[in-house]
């Protein structure tokens, strides 16, 4: 699928990412089979789901199973969200314990029952206590802490400079920061050129995010931000090969055609079958339904967008593994 050369990495604090293109924490997306596919597929890094902190040193089975490290990762990087100090300084102790690389803090996350407990991208409008939060996870672990911000609350208010230098000095080692206010959610376009300014106020690696999907929008986001790395949200949607495709064409290396109807068929039921043991049976196939849909939205076949919306909507309402892998096979034409 792609041809190696030489990989720029990316150094946080005594962590050597593998690389420049990093895979952005996405509840329900980014759990462990998504992690071990994209990893086997290349990609240099690939976090968690975000994780409650409080709901984790409690024990919530579910948020551990979101926490769940998995073997033979090349990368752990579990992300933290939550508001009180104390907890999130006690969930980077069992971060660490679990074996992550890397803890990230989310103060980014604009969903409504994120920031409506003042979590999230909250804490632009409240940076003493973002400052809190930094200062007790710092203290709490040896691991390298990392924040992921996004450009403020609002356009009145776009702290993320100050916020980022803040968090420089009490002892964070990189920053990813989304081209957008809380505000904005997912509107418009993710402004690049902001970005530039976090850049310019810290010494420490800062990662552009927002609205990269392509091997040009990663470059052109790295030339208008001066960032030294690009994360990718939405865009890995469907395609857990394109981090690692991205990162050979930004290394200056050749790469051959996104995977054909074989390959992704191949790549899909993998998937699949790692949701299934992963969850079970019945709460899996109900987990891997976006992704059945992504698949679908990025297939090369079928060419009419009609066909295209039938087959996903097919796709979605089948309740059996036989179902699923007959009606991929009859979607791709490979029976």
């Amino acid at each position: 699928m792609r041809r190696r050369v030489e990989t720029r990495t990316l150094q946080i604090g005594d962590v050597t990412v593998p690389g420049r293109v990093l895979t952005a924490p996405m509840t329900g997306i980014t759990d462990l089979p998504f992690r071990r596919l994209a990893s086997r597929l290349g990609a240099p890094y690939v976090a968690t789901e975000m994780v409650a902190s409080a709901e984790l040193a409690r024990g919530r089975p579910d948020v551990v199973r979101r926490a769940a490290v998995g073997e033979g990762l090349p990368l752990t990087v579990i992300q933290l969200v939550g508001r009180d100090p104390v907890t999130m300084g006690e969930g980077a102790r069992m971060a660490e314990q679990a074996g992550a690389d890397l803890i990230d803090l989310n103060f980014g996350c604009p969903a409504k029952e994120v920031t409506g407990a003042a979590a999230g991208s909250a804490l632009m409008r409240q940076p003493e206590l973002a400052a809190r939060i930094i200062d007790s996870v710092v203290r709490a672990t040896s691991r390298p802490v990392t924040v992921k911000m996004r450009l403020g609350w609002d356009d009145h208010d776009r702290n993320a400079p100050a916020i980022a230098a803040r968090a420089r000095d009490l002892g964070v080692k990189a920053i990813t920061v989304h081209g957008r206010t809380r505000c904005q959610f997912y509107t418009g376009e993710a402004d690049w050129d902001a970005v530039a300014e976090v850049k310019a106020a810290v010494d420490v690696p800062v990662i552009v995010n927002g609205d990269v999907r392509t091997t040009d929008d990663a470059r052109e986001a790295l030339r208008r931000s001066g960032a030294d790395g690009v994360m990718l949200g939405r865009g890995v949607y469907g395609r857990p090969w394109i981090a690692a495709e991205m990162q050979t064409a930004l290394d200056g290396g050749v790469v051959e055609a996104e995977p054909d109807a074989v390959a992704r068929h191949a790549l899909v039921v993998e998937h699949l079958h790692a949701v299934l043991d992963f969850y079970g049976e019945g709460l899996g196939l109900r987990m891997f339904r976006k992704h059945l849909g992504w698949y679908v939205e990025q297939a090369p076949r079928p060419e009419n967008p009609l066909d295209r919306r039938a087959a996903k909507a097919r796709l979605c309402r089948l309740e059996s593994v036989a179902e699923v892998d007959e009606a991929l096979a009859v979607l791709w034409d490979l029976k």
